[in-house]
């Protein structure tokens, strides 16, 4: 039996607070399960170190994972819609590499945490305005070549930068390291706060501008008989999109093919409107990258694998099915 839109939804509601409750008694220390709800309705002592596993540790990080999660998916789905290309996912065409070297260069510098967003957003809106304005020139789009061309090669610079800057570091080097594979272990309620923001701020714009998003898709001389000033609202989401990805990539370092994985699903169930694909990018991306952390943690009891690997597990083959079938479209 085929099931509808609204079935799809209640199913993955259902599905994500299973999964957070599930994820609350993954990890090396083990927690009885009643004993685990009684400390979440706070009738437990609030010096135990089982109280302050599941409020400082592990309640922390699951939100954390979520909220990276929508920030990733929902800039996924508009960096795609604002380079008209399915393939522009910002870990791979470099966007996720600049706003991991921009928190790097504020970790030498010795700012505090709450710098490191500002770094990474700048240097992931340096990035995606070179690449945003390759991509409208005289032939308005990057095709699909060009534009994984452009993407590895400011990955491979950036990452050579980035080992530079580890080699320079010294022992004092593991924040980056993590950073590189993507980690979510370092989450506590003032880093959720500070992800909230960019989180708050995107949902009010999108919603604000959710009618404009579509007519992106449309060509500029389209949009321009709309009333609508094209070149100025795509700065904007630019500008959006960058601060979204440069506040993620700053907290949990590079955790790749989430933006570019959710988006296509959800187009595949709910259609490609950004009405529904952005909030819905967003929902499921925060499922998926709580899914992804959960594994981490709980796949071996005595080492947590960074849950960048995890996503490029996932990703990886997916990507090369997008490539093949893009391909056989241009056939």
């Amino acid at each position: 039996m085929k099931l509808n839109k609204k079935n799809i939804l209640i199913i993955s509601l259902v599905f994500l607070i299973c999964l957070f409750i599930f994820s609350l008694f993954v990890g090396n220390y083990k927690i009885n399960f009643f004993k685990g709800i009684n400390i979440l309705l706070r009738r437990e002592d609030l010096n135990s170190v089982e109280f302050k596993i599941f409020w400082q540790l592990r309640l922390p990080r699951i939100l954390m994972a979520l909220i990276i999660g929508m920030l990733l998916g929902s800039s996924g789905a508009v960096t795609q819609t604002l380079f008209r290309n399915p393939m522009a996912d910002p870990y791979i065409i470099g966007i996720s590499a600049s706003g991991t070297f921009g928190a790097v260069i504020a970790y030498i510098l010795g700012l505090s945490e709450s710098y490191y967003g500002i770094f990474a957003s700048t240097f992931s809106f340096i990035t995606s305005f070179i690449i945003f304005k390759l991509s409208n020139g005289k032939k308005s789009t990057l095709n699909l070549s060009t534009l994984l061309i452009v993407g590895i090669a400011i990955s491979a610079f950036l990452r050579a930068l980035i080992s530079l800057a580890m080699y320079l570091i010294g022992e004092d080097s593991f924040r980056v390291v993590v950073w590189t594979m993507g980690y979510l272990g370092g989450g506590d309620w003032n880093k959720i706060l500070i992800l909230s923001i960019p989180l708050v701020l995107a949902l009010i714009y999108f919603y604000l501008n959710r009618y404009r998003l579509d007519i992106i898709l449309l060509s500029d001389e389209e949009a321009h008989s709309l009333g609508v000033d094209i070149k100025k609202f795509k700065y904007r989401i630019l500008i959006v999109s960058t601060f979204m990805i440069g506040f993620s990539v700053a907290f949990s370092g590079m955790i790749g093919f989430v933006g570019l994985i959710i988006p296509h699903i959800v187009r595949m169930i709910f259609g490609s409107s950004n009405i529904k694909l952005i909030p819905f990018s967003m929902f499921y991306g925060g499922i998926f990258l709580l899914l992804c952390d959960t594994i981490s943690r709980g796949i071996s009891t005595t080492m947590e694998i960074p849950i960048g690997i995890i996503t490029a597990i996932f990703g990886a083959p997916f990507f090369i099915y997008l490539a093949f079938k893009s391909k056989k479209a241009d056939l």
